[in-house]
């Protein structure tokens, strides 16, 4: 195929918002080699692949507790650098005080400095499990190899599966384990091409490439949203002060922040580079380059709108006030008060 060209800039679509990290600088970002594969999982949306981090452990109790957990004591499978197995629930409860020990004598340590920290890798129900475990332990024994050491366990109890990693916080040469924002985006990138090389279909974007404006929500503030939403209780305090910053900004007491105008400009551009890039390819000399321009256009269409979490509110209060009338008469109580 001839070579595939690129509009001036393209490349920002992809780019992820921080910067790389001081403490892995390999973090640092590079335009992906093949554009075109890339382009096409896009627009055929390929599974995003997770890799988030879940917790800290921050005493010998908790870190006990917590690879317990994962193997859950002991009796599911679990495996360390260079797959060597980690056995029954003593050999768990061992490698929990090898890690103690560790942290303990590093003096870099502060009182509150973390003993472990977790992960989860994830793909969406229907992926292999097995796979997704073989590819959980490339991508651990390449971030974490000779540096740090770890257990993972793959989860298959859930209709997604899943991998649980658990990393010593205390490496090789004195070195402490601090994930930042532009490390996880670079473990994904890793974690997605460690899934396709064992014919798992896997991408890793940042939010704004696929045109998503608001960060997902947190796991226990959609388990209490959903709970109140069932009846079985009531909102959480965040949601119910969320309904009163909207009340209070639609009826103009407030004007809109300014991160809102810049979400809507960095959406706006994003629309803007991907819309270049189509018209180029319309101009391609391969049959397919052209296809794949087309269907970047229909995808481009289908993008989801930029809204703020502010602006989601006010449509679901002007749209379903019936779902949560307390909370709108708290919100609109709150507004009539004295300022």
């Amino acid at each position: 195929m001839t070579e595939f060209r690129m509009v001036r800039g393209f490349e920002d679509v992809w780019r992820p918002p921080n910067g790389p990290s001081k403490t892995w600088p390999e973090t640092r970002f590079r335009p992906p080699k093949d554009l075109r594969a890339r382009l096409a999982r896009i627009v055929r949306k390929a599974p995003e692949v997770m890799v988030k981090v879940t917790g800290r452990t921050r005493d010998p109790a908790h870190l006990a507790a917590h690879l317990t957990y994962i193997t859950r004591n002991g009796e599911l499978p679990a495996e360390g650098p260079g797959g060597v197995e980690v056995g029954d629930r003593k050999a768990v409860l061992d490698l929990a005080r090898d890690w103690e020990f560790r942290n303990v004598a590093d003096n870099r340590r502060r009182a509150n400095s973390p003993f472990s920290v977790s992960l989860i890798l994830s793909m969406p129900s229907g992926t292999e499990p097995f796979k997704l475990q073989d590819a959980a332990r490339a991508f651990a024994d390449q971030t974490f190899g000779g540096r740090f050491d770890y257990m993972f366990a793959l989860h298959t109890d859930t209709p997604h599966p899943h991998v649980h990693v658990s990393v010593c916080a205390a490496g090789e040469e004195g070195a402490r384990l601090n994930p930042k924002k532009a490390d996880l985006e670079a473990w994904r990138q890793l974690f997605a091409r460690e899934l396709r090389a064992r014919g798992i279909e896997a991408e890793a974007t940042p939010r704004r490439a696929r045109g998503v404006t608001r960060k997902a929500e947190r796991t226990s503030l959609r388990k209490l949203r959903e709970r109140a939403e069932a009846g079985r209780g009531p909102y959480g305090r965040i949601h119910r002060a969320g309904l009163v910053d909207a009340v209070r900004s639609g009826t103009g007491a407030r004007s809109a922040e300014p991160w809102d105008a810049s979400m809507l400009a960095r959406r706006l551009r994003t629309a803007a580079l991907y819309a270049a890039q189509a018209k180029l390819m319309f101009t391609a000399l391969e049959p397919a380059d052209r296809e794949l321009g087309s269907r970047l256009i229909r995808w481009l269409d289908r993008m989801p709108s930029a809204e703020s979490l502010r602006a989601m509110r006010l449509r679901e209060l002007a749209t379903g006030v019936r779902r949560h009338p307390r909370e709108v008469g708290e919100a609109r109580e709150k507004d009539r008060e004295p300022r």
